[in-house]
């Protein structure tokens, strides 16, 4: 059974491990990448049967793929810096941005 996302697209977050702020553009109720993925970039084995989000990486080009245990919420009411943030997002206010259309 699956738990309901903790985030929600638009949100700017922080990633506890890996010290990067990001913004979920899309969120998996589980894990639906690929066992060799999972094997070998998920080395602290977060649980396949939680939320997993899609993030736009601050300052940078990448979009990574996290599991919910590894994210908290970024206060700093900063915008994300990302090549792909006005083709996901329409506007930015106060901390959050406003998608361009619901995915999920």
């Amino acid at each position: 059974m699956t738990d309901h996302a903790r985030f929600y697209l638009g949100q700017i977050v922080h990633h506890r491990k890996f010290d990067y702020r990001g913004v979920i553009i899309d969120v998996d109720a589980d894990f639906k990448g690929s066992e060799e993925w999972y094997d070998e970039v998920a080395q602290s084995r977060p649980p396949k049967n939680k939320p997993w989000y899609h993030v736009l990486v601050d300052h940078s080009d990448q979009v990574s793929y996290v599991a919910e245990r590894n994210l908290e919420v970024d206060d700093s009411l900063l915008p994300v810096e990302h090549p792909h943030i006005d083709d996901v997002f329409v506007s930015f206010a106060d901390g959050v941005y406003s998608p361009r259309e619901r995915f999920n």
